[in-house]
């Protein structure tokens, strides 16, 4: 099945982070396009997708093959490369990408320092350019720099068909082949990439959340109390980090922002003024604190 699509695959150099993202007018498409492994690579296989040039690639690249070697083994092995858009990036920062003559106008790529943009069935010519402009124009971690890089390609027409889905995977310098630092997907959505950029602030937030909880773990809870916080802040949809920032505040000797707190997140779902009472004090010390300055229900 034809896929129009755009995406990027990336290397950090200064962190030497890996990563790719994709938007399309097809359903799942994370599920189709987006592969990377810690220390070896990342890749974006579209138009008329083979999944296999995902693990394979990395799996060649894995082997100290360079990525443009790597890429120009699977196509030249493959009856219908014509049809095929890949790109691959290495852990070097080495690009190699294919955009197949078959491939559906508008089909176009375009290569920098570190990465590769392409896309296929576009609006008009340029989306590539676009892309790359937005990336490199773009600040912060590598996974805010591809967002910025599909913000670009949508801003110069993106997919001739509209929107649907988007991904954006990001793998670290080194570690374990299954860990993921950035693993989201929206599948189907009137404006995939908003959701996406939703979807990672959220992410972020939990993430700082779980540095805050490891922090307390360890006893350091005026150092976990700021971050609980701060999640809460980057996600003031969520009710749990809201929750759970009162129970630090509690810890950290603010009752009246940790009453404050969990009174606003038991507004939204009543659930939480049941789960005080079960919560540990290995797991939750102020829990029981709060309990007893909210009193009875």
């Amino acid at each position: 099945m034809r896929r129009g699509t755009y995406s990027i695959v990336a290397r950090d150099a200064e962190s030497g982070a890996l990563g790719v993202a994709v938007q399309s007018h097809w359903f799942c498409v994370g599920g189709v396009v987006t592969w990377a492994e810690p220390g070896v690579g990342a890749v974006a296989t579209q138009s008329v997708a083979e999944r296999s040039y995902g693990p394979d690639g990395l799996a060649l690249m894995r082997g100290g093959i360079a990525a443009p070697d790597a890429l120009t083994r699977l196509t030249g092995a493959d009856g219908e490369a014509e049809v095929r858009q890949v790109a691959f990036v290495d852990s070097a920062g080495r690009v190699g990408v294919h955009t197949g003559r078959l491939c559906i106008a508008v089909a176009e790529h375009r290569t920098g320092d570190g990465y590769s943009c392409q896309a296929n069935i576009m609006a008009r010519p340029g989306v590539p350019d676009a892309m790359a402009e937005a990336f490199e124009a773009a600040d912060g971690p590598l996974a805010e720099r591809l967002i910025a890089a599909l913000d670009g390609a949508e801003g110069a027409g993106g997919d001739l068909r509209g929107r649907q889905s988007a991904a954006l995977l990001v793998v670290s310098a080194a570690g374990e082949a299954w860990k993921r630092d950035v693993d989201l997907r929206v599948d189907d959505h009137a404006d995939p990439l908003a959701e996406l950029r939703r979807l990672y602030h959220l992410h972020v937030a939990y993430e700082t959340s779980e540095e805050a909880e490891t922090l307390a773990a360890e006893g350091r809870h005026s150092d976990a109390a700021p971050l609980f916080q701060r999640a809460a802040e980057l996600a003031p949809e969520s009710d749990e980090l809201l929750f759970f920032s009162g129970l630090a505040a509690a810890v950290a000797g603010d009752m009246d922002a940790a009453l404050d707190r969990v009174r606003r997140a038991i507004a939204v779902n009543p659930g939480w003024r049941e789960l005080l009472p079960r919560l540990p004090a290995e797991v939750a010390p102020g829990a029981a604190e709060v309990l007893a300055a909210l009193g009875p229900d």
